[in-house]
């Protein structure tokens, strides 16, 4: 099967054949794939990859979904919304709580909404101004491009530290060492007294270099490995990729959706003792979910009678937004 997908990739992505066999070797496996075949021949794809999530104090199981396609002359019949509902399925079975995807067009955020996805996940972009500043002898900064432990166990420490985050696995940043390297890509740490204390992830665009991550214990060292980046790359502009707030712009970039609502109203219930929520909720692809959810003191029940109490519908789309959102949620290092 794995060749067969393979080539239904070429056929439907312009990926460089570099990235292609990078992906085949190092990301797919059949266990991760969903597949529908028209006789003997694969005409639809797409991989569910493990990624954990930190949410609402927890760390929760995601699929994300990548490389779904659908061969040229069996599009438009209805076949990759019946792919995808096949994952969804999957997905309850294996115990995931989210599915999530970057849609490869603007015009997909809204197919994927009628599939129960929500764009929660978005970044601010920020022109950097590098500082004129002198390397200071007491910061080490240097570029690597293989896996090292203690940079893993960094990155790791960092993002988890994030409230509602996208988190990756020692064998996932090893993936994302090897796109490094075949995507013109750079790593870069900063060291005193031999402990990491400053890393950032960048990539080459055609005018400019673009940070993806930049963690740093203080603002010295996340200037110098600003200015290190800068000196390395040679671009005048170098533009950052950062999490949202309240007051900053935003750019849609990934969604989310809910796949086990049960499970996950009853981590949001328990982090939110406060709240309050009755409502009726649709599913059209896992019909599972359907029914009528009463959120109070910290608990969620649910009923597939109708409480007196509910009055308020959402779809699976509107829920995913309507809990995410808030949170604002971050994904980044996903191979897109």
């Amino acid at each position: 099967m794995k060749e067969e997908v393979k080539a239904l990739w070429k056929l439907c992505f312009n990926d460089s054949e570099t990235f292609i066999d990078m992906y085949f070797r190092l990301r797919y496996t059949d266990e991760v794939n969903v597949a529908i075949q028209k006789d003997t021949a694969i005409i639809s794809a797409l991989q569910m990859l493990p990624y954990p999530m930190s949410f609402c104090g927890h760390t929760v199981q995601t699929s994300y979904i990548s490389g779904a396609c659908t061969h040229p002359d069996f599009r438009g019949k209805g076949t990759m919304r019946e792919l995808l509902t096949l994952a969804f399925k999957r997905m309850l079975h294996n115990g995931i709580s989210f599915s999530t995807l970057i849609p490869a067009e603007p015009w997909l955020f809204n197919y994927y909404t009628q599939m129960g996805y929500a764009p929660v996940f978005q970044h601010s972009v920020k022109e950097v101004i590098v500082p004129s500043i002198t390397p200071s002898p007491k910061i080490k900064i240097n570029s690597i491009s293989d896996y090292q432990e203690e940079v893993y166990q960094y990155l790791n420490r960092e993002l988890s530290k994030r409230s509602c985050c996208i988190q990756h696995t020692s064998d996932d940043f090893k993936i994302i060492m090897t796109d490094l390297g075949i995507s013109d890509g750079i790593l870069v740490i900063a060291k005193q007294e031999n402990i990491i204390n400053g890393l950032a992830i960048a990539y080459n665009g055609n005018e400019n270099l673009i940070i993806n991550e930049l963690l740093a214990d203080s603002k010295d060292i996340e200037n110098q490995l600003l200015h290190y980046l800068q000196q390395q790359s040679g671009h005048g502009q170098i533009i950052r990729l950062l999490p949202v707030n309240n007051e900053q712009s935003r750019h849609s970039f990934g969604m989310a959706r809910i796949i086990n609502a049960k499970e996950v109203l009853k981590l949001y219930a328990t982090t939110f003792p406060e709240l309050t929520m009755n409502f009726e909720l649709t599913d059209k692809q896992l019909p599972i979910n359907n029914g009528y959810y009463y959120i109070q003191k910290g608990k969620c029940e649910f009923s597939t009678e109708q409480l007196p109490e509910i009055s308020t519908q959402m779809n699976i789309s509107e829920l995913s937004n309507k809990l995410l959102q808030p949170l604002h949620p971050y994904m980044s290092l996903m191979l897109n």
